[in-house]
């Protein structure tokens, strides 16, 4: 069975995801599964990793306190055969990379090279989270898995090196890029924008940086989905469907709440300098998910009205 369900509800074509457990995960797998087979979840106190395991009660979250990925010994004594382990665990302040050079690397080059190590010689299975920030973000069409990578930042970098430390030390391993991941709640974009919506009367928002707006739970699903499925691709890349501005992102996140996307408006990436150089285009493709037989993920503009009416004070789409 697949380990996630989307149902298409009659009404408003919504979709509604399911809890599974760690036994629909591993159950499709053709790698032998003792009874001490888990599914992990690293990183498991972020947005992505909160997800996983609200749609997955059984994972176990694991947060810095409870396991230090860059610590080879306390890795390998915590990782079993056969278990499945989904690596959300990374450093993601994109400017403060800039000057943290060695923290970013510390999380995001040395932890994923330590997890896929453990993971081959114990024989668990690896999925490890990558980014859009390690593309040059200079294209005119979505990226491919197999185009050419060249990060412009620290953060992508050290993301670049952790994929390849992947791809080196845990030939079953599979890397998910993703983008612009959001809940709705706490300090990512949506949420800034739900915040920013009660507090002012208008504000201004990039229109020249396009990416794959990414629901939260819909890549969680989707990477229970992938758990359930090996020989994959090694590269995959999984987002919402279709492409926006971050001005496009908030005046939908305003017109979802009943409030006149008129309010935003629209000012230039020049208009916002930061330490960390912004892609100008970051979209990834689909492509090779669907290629891989996995469900696609559906259009970021249903996606954020799930969102939307997933907090408590969303009043409902106008």
């Amino acid at each position: 069975m697949l380990p996630y369900r989307r149902l298409r509800e009659s009404c408003g074509g919504r979709a509604r995801l399911a809890a599974v457990t760690a036994d629909d995960v591993t159950s499709t797998t053709d790698r032998p599964r003792p009874d001490s087979a888990r599914l992990l979840v690293t990183g498991g106190r972020g947005q992505l990793g909160r997800a996983l395991t609200t749609l997955a009660p059984a994972a176990r979250g694991l947060a810095h306190a409870d396991l230090d990925i860059t610590d080879p010994d306390a890795v390998r004594a915590f990782v079993n055969p056969g278990d499945v382990l989904i690596n959300c665990a990374a450093y993601t302040a994109v400017d403060r990379a800039e000057t943290e050079v060695e923290a970013a690397f510390a999380v995001n080059a040395t932890g994923p090279r330590v997890l896929a190590q453990a993971c081959a010689e114990k024989g668990a299975r690896l999925i490890h989270l990558s980014t859009d920030y390690v593309f040059p973000g200079t294209g005119a069409h979505p990226y491919e898995p197999d185009d050419p990578t060249g990060p412009a930042t620290v953060y992508g970098r050290s993301k670049l090196a952790g994929e390849q430390a992947v791809l080196e030390f845990a030939p079953d391993a599979q890397i998910v890029r993703t983008a612009w991941v959001y809940t709705g709640v706490g300090a990512d974009f949506v949420a800034t924008m739900r915040r920013l919506e009660r507090e002012r009367d208008t504000l201004t928002v990039v229109r020249d940086q396009i990416g794959s707006p990414t629901y939260a739970l819909d890549l969680a699903a989707g990477l229970l989905e992938l758990a359930g499925k090996p020989g994959t691709p090694r590269i995959l890349h999984a987002t919402n469907a279709g492409q926006a501005s971050w001005f496009d992102l908030a005046r939908a996140v305003f017109a979802g709440l009943g409030a006149d996307p008129e309010r935003v408006q629209p000012c230039g990436t020049e208009d916002f300098p930061r330490p960390a150089p912004r892609p100008a285009y970051s979209v990834l493709s689909g492509n090779s998910w669907a290629a891989a037989g996995l469900a696609p993920l559906r259009h970021w503009k249903l996606a954020l009205n799930d969102a939307l009416a997933a907090v408590s004070d969303y009043p409902g789409p106008p």
